[in-house]
């Protein structure tokens, strides 16, 4: 478990990494990985039980499945920082042959993916599925999911809320990245998700929101909040506010940063931004 300054110092780092990543193949999603940089280093490096001696199974550790697979940066540089995978790998990130494809595969054996994500709308399945194994094991571990909020348009999450409340999967805890964006524009402008708080406790969730989503103590407490909440009949859903593209002024509050790289200038101006901390790759 690190202290605050620490999980700060981590995260500049990831931003670093997401940023130069996309840059060096012209190609990726900054906007989603930045916002989410702080959920993932509060996640990985202070909540998870989770063991980086990997294995497939994840038997008695927590597990983590990102749904919105696009944000495949974030998720690579985590791993790789937490240990899972050499850091200089983070530089084959979508070249030919990498491991490290734009949406995360499992057909390379990269270390930390348990399955192929990207298809928007199936996360939530298979976060379900997993709970389920750990519960008929008698696991006491967690299973935790990460969805975007554009995902949510997707019919298949509201089938998996259904099952989920219905069956009392009470060992899941699942996020929605909540910056209003997709790749087409505001969330409002392209399918309305109403009040998305209600909606989930009208299908059986308990529900937790945290409007200061790129702030690690907030994250930290909302999460361990959810933690304690398990176990008691229902599911848990987060619904963390962020801002996509946070951290790099001229990224921020658009969407045209959803899928877009940054040429040289602009990757000069990022980093400047978020001054090194642990060492690029």
């Amino acid at each position: 478990m690190n202290n605050i300054n620490e999980l700060n110092q981590i995260a500049t780092q990831v931003r670093r990494d997401i940023l130069r990543m996309v840059h060096a193949n012209n190609s990726g999603h900054p906007g989603g990985s930045l916002g989410c940089t702080e959920f993932f280093t509060a996640l990985y490096f202070n909540i998870l039980n989770h063991n980086k001696n990997f294995d497939m199974d994840g038997i008695n550790e927590d597990i983590f499945f990102l749904s919105n697979g696009h944000i495949s940066p974030v998720y690579y540089s985590v791993l790789a920082r937490c240990g899972y995978f050499k850091i200089s790998e983070l530089s084959t990130f979508r070249k030919l042959n990498s491991r490290l494809q734009g949406h995360p595969t499992t057909h390379e054996g990269l270390e930390g993916i348990r399955i192929s994500t990207g298809s928007l709308g199936q996360g939530l399945s298979v976060a379900i599925g997993s709970a389920i194994t750990k519960k008929l094991n008698n696991d006491e571990s967690l299973v935790y999911s990460l969805h975007g909020d554009g995902e949510l348009q997707e019919g298949q999450i509201w089938e998996a809320l259904m099952y989920a409340s219905g069956n009392k999967i009470d060992n899941i805890i699942s996020t929605i990245d909540y910056n209003k964006k997709q790749i087409d524009g505001d969330i409002d402008d392209v399918l309305p998700l109403g009040n998305l708080k209600e909606k989930l406790i009208s299908f059986g969730w308990q529900v937790l929101e945290e409007r200061k989503g790129n702030k690690i103590s907030n994250v930290i407490e909302i999460l361990n909040q959810a933690k304690k909440m398990t176990k008691k009949g229902k599911p848990i859903a987060i619904i963390l506010h962020t801002e996509m593209g946070n951290g790099v002024d001229f990224m921020m509050g658009t969407h045209k940063w959803h899928g877009v790289a940054p040429n040289d200038e602009q990757l000069k101006i990022a980093l400047e931004q978020n001054p090194e901390t642990l060492g690029d790759y």
